[in-house]
């Protein structure tokens, strides 16, 4: 992970984090598996392009994810996001449905999110790194605690951010946002297993941008362009 940059608004608030004990076993981990012979997603360069895409300054929006997809092409470093050319997965079929149920908006024809994230949705998976065929193979690696720093620091050094936390784990990962400072809107996951028992209908993109009008803030254009 050395030839990793990360994006200069981040790294001020990161940094620190790459001198730890707990990074450094994180990246002789990832390096060790990638001598072995084993594929990790995504690329390399993708680890951080949530942060990339998203800075710190700009983060309106946080929608926590679990892990990366671990299908060849899917993960691209954006949760529930995939690349273009990528078959849509079911969870973010599920999103797209509330999607139009809520703001009207009809399903885009493809998977891919950052046109979201351009716009300060910081699109965070909890767990950056996976290995090929084997879901949440990189839990509990390191991965957990860096990205609770990314939380920590938007909590407390920035006000009137949107945290979405779908599902029982992105919920207790932002157990100690400020409730004060910001708006957690919560719901069980959008997976086709979990979204009927409350996913439908809890319209969080006309909730969230409700409250970005209503901090003077830009709403969120929702509706992806075409690719």
């Amino acid at each position: 992970m050395r030839e990793i940059k990360l994006e200069p608004s981040w790294k001020t608030h990161l940094q620190g984090e790459f001198d730890k004990e707990y990074m450094q076993v994180l990246c002789s981990f990832l390096m060790n598996e990638k001598a072995a012979g084993k594929t990790i997603y995504p690329e390399g360069s993708e680890y951080f392009r949530a942060m990339d895409l998203t800075p710190f300054e700009q983060v309106k929006v946080v929608i926590l994810g679990q892990d990366p997809y671990h299908g060849p092409g899917q993960a691209h470093g954006l949760c529930f996001s995939v690349r273009p050319d990528v078959r849509i997965p079911p969870s973010l079929v599920n999103m797209y449905k509330e999607l139009q149920s809520d703001l009207g908006i009809p399903p885009a024809s493809h998977g891919c999110l950052e046109h979201w994230a351009r716009q300060g949705v910081l699109l965070l998976n909890s767990v950056l790194t996976v290995e090929h065929k084997q879901a949440a193979s990189h839990q509990k690696r390191g991965w957990e605690q860096f990205t609770d720093k990314v939380i920590a620091e938007l909590n407390a050094k920035r006000e009137g951010v949107v945290f979405i936390l779908w599902g029982s784990y992105a919920q207790r990962k932002g157990q100690f946002i400020d409730r004060s400072k910001h708006l957690v809107l919560q719901a069980v996951h959008p997976s086709p297993l979990s979204a009927h028992r409350g996913f439908f209908g809890s319209r969080p993109f006309s909730q969230t941008n409700d409250y970005l009008v209503s901090k003077g803030e830009q709403p969120v254009d929702w509706q992806l362009p075409a690719v």
